[in-house]
């Protein structure tokens, strides 16, 4: 199982594909798959980075998975499953930021970034932890930081904050 989550999100693809959302159609399915489990990895580091996955940040989860892969609720709680089988056997923040770098554009991965703010403010909190891994992964998508913090005002925002 170990070893074919390793192939899942090796980088070994040359398939490039700039949509919002990704479909069997334009990508194979393992292409598909392992921008799906890269993805879904990312924002479940930041859910946990507080140590409070609470009800809401699930929710905003499952609502961002299924509108940007156009998954079902069950397809998403297997996504969730399997991308913290992932987690738990990853090094680093890179082998997702890699996957997402490879096969999204800088705005697709502007978008990602405002998500992750989104589900971060789900408990109208930032704590110190969640904004290190954005920052992180922002840095490893080649944003600038003033992106980074455009997109957390903006997000701030749209909620009201």
């Amino acid at each position: 199982m170990l070893q074919f989550f390793r192939e899942l999100l090796s980088t070994n693809t040359n398939q490039e594909n700039n949509n919002q959302h990704y479909s069997s159609d334009s990508v194979s399915e393992n292409t598909e798959r392992k921008i799906q489990l890269a993805t879904c990895a990312l924002f479940l580091e930041v859910a946990h980075a507080d140590d409070n996955f609470d009800p809401a940040e699930q929710d905003i989860l499952i609502s961002i998975m299924t509108k940007m892969f156009d998954l079902n609720e069950a397809e998403v709680d297997e996504l969730i499953k399997q991308s913290n089988e992932i987690i738990r056997e990853s090094v680093s923040l890179y082998e997702f930021t890699d996957v997402i770098n490879e096969h999204f554009d800088k705005d697709e991965r502007y978008e990602i970034i405002k998500n992750l703010w989104r589900l971060i403010l789900a408990d109208e909190k930032i704590n110190k932890y969640e904004e290190h891994f954005v920052r992180t992964i922002s840095n490893n998508f080649h944003l600038e930081h003033k992106d980074m913090i455009a997109a957390k005002l903006e997000i701030k925002e749209d909620l009201g904050l």
